[in-house]
């Protein structure tokens, strides 16, 4: 834990060197005279991500859940596989509040998850680009897509360790039934409950392979989203612009497109991040199938997670929930992505410092 918390101190120290240059170099070029304005833009910014990522979490709960529950599933008491079938068996045994199961928890987590993540994203977008632009000698450069994927990452990475203890309990709870032996009731139980009985460091059981993914999902997301917008503006492509903007029907597509190759790419650690989750919850074997079939649930790290995957249900089971997950994450990401800038224009917030 100790050289987690260094690592991620790292990293944010990292971020904020850079934003610290871009914002002194803008100053000195621009006259930025008030940081009481450049507060108010921060705070607008951070609340617009937060709104962003609570709606569109919410809007995708019920697939959400199924998509836990599947990539966690006993391969030997298999109750539905497909999502039709899969949703249809949430709703007959636990009603609709079984669908949003572990929702409260997600928004919880997912508002300042997703709000540090679009702030960090723009400050460090600001910051490398002005270090890319002092490098190349090029005051009209822009960020290439290499450049924002590091950005993505970055911002991906320094959001999900500060709220990756949330995300761990919250797949706890997402996977409890009615016919559970153990019930957590709600975050804060959960979270006493797996630091009195298994420790500290469990509330990071899964953070290696999330880390790992955070650079192909959050930093494709970021990259193929700003690149297509991009680029269909500058080439004013299958005649989508009007007035050099883009509609909210094609910045639409532009998320769902980043948002499918950025999931597909990641899912596998997905899968492993959850089942990693699950070690050491004492009866979680039991609380997965909600029946008493047990099967062994212990995985000594990431490798020995996938090895053992790949060994006892084949390959095809790094992408179980696939299906729901694909369907959930393109309107997740796109209302995600339109939602955050319709909020940023409402509140009036500037991606530059201005005077």
């Amino acid at each position: 834990m100790a050289s987690e918390d260094v690592k991620q101190r790292g990293e944010a120290a990292a971020v904020t060197t850079i934003v610290n240059l871009a914002e002194e170099a803008k100053a000195a070029t621009e006259g930025v005279k008030s940081p009481k304005n450049a507060l108010l833009s921060i705070s607008k910014s951070l609340a617009a991500g937060g709104i962003a990522g609570g709606l569109s979490r919410t809007a995708v709960a019920p697939l959400e859940r199924l998509k836990i529950l599947l990539q966690v599933q006993n391969p030997h008491s298999i109750k539905y596989n497909g999502t039709i079938q899969g949703l249809k068996y949430i709703w007959q045994t636990e009603g609709f509040r079984g669908l949003f199961k572990g929702n409260g928890t997600n928004c919880a987590r997912i508002v300042p998850n997703s709000a540090v993540k679009f702030f960090s994203y723009e400050q460090a977008s600001k910051g490398i680009l002005w270090l890319y632009q002092q490098q190349t000698g090029n005051e009209n450069a822009e960020l290439t897509p290499v450049l924002r994927l590091g950005a993505g990452a970055c911002a991906g990475i320094i959001a999900m360790s500060a709220t990756y203890p949330m995300d761990m309990v919250r797949g706890r709870l997402t996977v409890q039934t009615a016919q559970s032996p153990q019930q957590y009731r709600g975050i804060y139980h959960a979270l006493t409950t797996v630091l009195r009985e298994e420790g500290a460091r469990a509330l990071y059981k899964g953070w290696l392979p999330s880390v790992i993914g955070v650079v192909p999902y959050v930093g494709l997301n970021f990259a193929v989203y700003e690149s297509l917008k991009d680029w269909l503006i500058k080439e004013k492509a299958f005649g989508l612009v009007q007035d050099n903007e883009l509609s909210v029907t094609t910045r639409l597509g532009c998320g769902a497109v980043a948002g499918t190759i950025g999931q597909t790419v990641a899912y596998p650690l997905d899968v492993v991040r959850r089942r990693m989750q699950m070690v050491g919850w004492k009866d979680a074997s039991t609380v997965i199938t909600g029946d008493g079939q047990k099967i062994a649930l212990e995985y000594t790290g990431m490798i020995d997670a996938f090895r053992k995957t790949v060994r006892y249900e084949g390959f095809r089971a790094l992408y179980k929930g696939l299906v729901p997950n694909s369907v959930k994450v393109v309107p997740s990401i796109s209302i995600a992505f339109v939602t955050y800038e319709v909020v940023k224009d409402l509140l009036g917030v500037e991606m530059r410092i201005s005077d």
